[in-house]
């Protein structure tokens, strides 16, 4: 036979006074708002692609020194050749690779935030 279940009685929640009022928000910022068309951005974005540029050179660069042939000869008839992979060239060079993916996405922004663009005027939106 199973036993009579007790029931957990609540505490009772205290109703204290909320703040009200003008002050619970902070005034409104009366700075003009920030510019993001800037040509300057330009330049910024020519330097992260000659960036890039360097760290593609450099991933190619560790991928070249991560990966050395092997050659072992047996006699004059036998030459087994292999390649032995070195993980930290191979890492950095994964690593210079995603670095310059990164670079270019940021270069590809900055040129979008450098060119001036047209503000539209709003469409009349007239019910007929």
């Amino acid at each position: 036979m199973l036993a009579p279940q007790s029931h957990e009685k609540l505490l009772t929640v205290i109703d204290l006074p909320q703040p009200t009022g003008a002050d619970l928000w902070p005034p409104e910022d009366d700075r003009p708002a920030a510019r993001l068309h800037k040509p300057l951005r330009a330049l910024v974005g020519v330097a992260e692609l000659i960036l890039a540029a360097l760290a593609v050179w450099g991933a190619f660069a560790c991928w070249k020194a991560g990966v050395v042939p092997v050659l072992i000869s047996y006699g004059e008839t036998t030459t087994l050749e292999s390649q032995r992979y070195f993980g930290g060239p191979l890492a950095g060079a994964i690593g210079l690779g995603v670095l310059a993916a990164i670079l270019v996405v940021d270069a590809i922004r900055q040129f979008l935030l450098a060119m001036k663009t047209r503000h539209r005027a709003p469409k009349d939106s007239k019910v007929s």
